[in-house]
């Protein structure tokens, strides 16, 4: 039986997560709420959450850095489109420089959190360490910072005859240290960013790579590096150049998005032909890069320098669009009736999704079903009170809503200070208001958890937006006192009988 420690530690903000969104949160914390103590927990035993974890072949960012980086932090390194270890080295430089990295406890995964009505605070349950020792800890205001998926296991459909097959399996969760692929033929199943990196990546050194797909993503070529960027960088100081590259790459991200809303028809065609220039003449562009979906109703792959139509036209990688029948021995048997052999197969087929880390949320013993609750300005849960929740955007970089939604949770808590309030708790919409999926986007992953994720309303500040530049607005400028959101100034129960004791004699 694990063991509860009888005491328990408090802050005043719990952040949960130490990756890319926990730190960043930490470092806005520590600079608009200077007063305010705080602590990360972090699940796994090393920082940097997804940048640490994965580990395959060529693990890249799909969004460029000027964007994917920290507002205060300028992106100094010359490629655009940064390896997973450049970004890894970024997060953990950033904690060193602005002392967080003191603030962080790995091996410390929050399995629940309960709010206290009468003590105006959540109580947080913690397994700490190899053994799982449980332990508590109490803070004024929660903060999930751990993204929203599965970092224990990827998803994996059910492939006939799985186990048939003698070579290796590999998912790219879960990259062994020790696989060589050098000399062999890989199978690559997928067409997401995974697979589009995987296939160059391995490439490389295998005697030949197959994407097989069973229907095409989008894919547009990127320069790795920007050259308005490197201009910009020696003309200007590095903060002011950093900002306008930023700013350059929101606008044409933003517009990039409506444009696809708008007329998907028109970039459908232009993504076209930059594949088909990309290609072969005689390579079938249809089959293998004509989606069933519009444009950004799943994210789009970026190729940084064609390096994936370079496999191909190199012919080290090829593309087979078709169904599995079934593994074998030595492949996989197609239901065209063509077989792939293979000696080593990576299923790049996608991420579980699991909200707030899969901790267990009560109010004052109930337990909380998250996908009855409301999102509130993409940061808060209808009902739960003193917490926030950092989801990044899907049609941009993660970062630019991680930012926005720390600096929002800075101006909340100054502004609970400011006029003493002890509890701030986003009301229910009006049970009239229509509800939608949280996350507006037709990819498997996010159609498999649908069930499990909380709603957005059809209006503010039920809607999210996907959009930063009114995002900036709300976030940074909105009013803190909408109506929907009660705040309280509730004397905690300890306050409650020390005055007790204390007018008594």
């Amino acid at each position: 039986m694990k063991r509860i420690s009888p005491k328990r530690e408090h802050t005043d903000v719990l952040i949960v997560g130490g990756g890319l969104s926990g730190i960043g949160a930490a470092v806005h914390l520590s600079k608009e709420c200077p007063s305010k103590s705080y602590v990360i927990l972090e699940a796994r035993d090393r920082t940097g959450g997804t940048w640490d974890l994965f580990r395959y072949p060529g693990i890249r960012s799909d969004s460029d850095m000027f964007t994917l980086g920290y507002d205060f932090k300028p992106w100094e390194e010359a490629k655009a489109i940064a390896d997973g270890p450049s970004i890894l080295s970024y997060i953990r430089d950033t904690a060193r420089e602005y002392n967080v990295e003191d603030k962080i406890r790995t091996n410390h995964k929050v399995t629940g959190a309960e709010w206290s009505s009468n003590e105006a605070q959540w109580i947080v349950t913690v397994e700490r360490g190899v053994e799982g020792d449980v332990v508590e800890m109490s803070c004024d205001f929660l903060h999930f910072c751990s993204g929203y998926y599965d970092y224990d296991s990827g998803y994996l459909p059910e492939f006939p005859g799985f186990d048939r097959f003698k070579g290796q399996l590999i998912h790219p969760q879960h990259w062994p240290e020790d696989f060589d692929h050098a000399g062999k033929r890989v199978v690559v199943i997928g067409s997401g960013a995974t697979a589009i990196t995987l296939v160059p990546a391995m490439a490389r050194a295998a005697e030949h790579v197959t994407m097989l797909q069973r229907s095409p993503s989008y894919i547009f070529t990127l320069p790795a590096k920007d050259p308005i960027a490197d201009f910009l960088r020696r003309a200007l100081p590095a903060k002011i150049a950093y900002s306008v590259v930023r700013a350059k790459n929101v606008f044409l991200a933003v517009a990039t998005f409506q444009l696809s809303r708008r007329r998907p028809g028109f970039v459908k065609k232009v993504i076209r032909e930059s594949v088909k220039r990309q290609l072969p003449d005689d390579f079938d562009v249809d089959k293998h890069f004509k989606p069933t979906y519009n444009p950004w109703d799943q994210r789009v792959c970026l190729v940084p320098d064609g390096d994936f139509f370079r496999s191909i036209r190199k012919h080290k990688a090829s593309i087979v669009t078709d169904e599995i029948e079934t593994f074998t021995e030595t492949g996989i048997q197609l239901k065209s009736g063509e077989t792939i052999e293979a000696d080593a197969i990576v299923t790049a087929t996608g991420l579980n999704l699991k909200f707030l880390g899969g901790a267990e949320v009560r109010i004052d013993g109930e337990v909380i079903e998250l996908a009855d609750r409301v999102s509130y300005n993409g940061s808060m849960l209808s009902g739960l009170p003193n917490a926030a929740y950092t989801v990044g955007y899907t049609n941009a970089s993660w970062t630019l809503k991680a930012d926005l939604v720390s600096k929002y949770v800075c101006r909340l808590i100054n502004h609970m200070d400011e006029h003493d309030y002890k509890v701030c708790t986003p009301q229910p919409p009006d049970p009239s208001a229509k509800l939608e999926p949280i996350i507006d986007f037709s990819s498997g992953y996010v159609l498999r958890a649908l069930d499990q994720l909380p709603k957005q309303g059809d209006k503010k500040p039920w809607r999210l937006h996907q959009n930063y530049p009114l995002d900036v607005l709300m976030f940074k400028r909105g009013s803190l006192t909408d109506g929907t959101m009660k705040f309280e100034r509730v004397t905690p129960r300890a306050e409650q009988v020390s005055a007790a004791i204390a007018a008594t004699g």
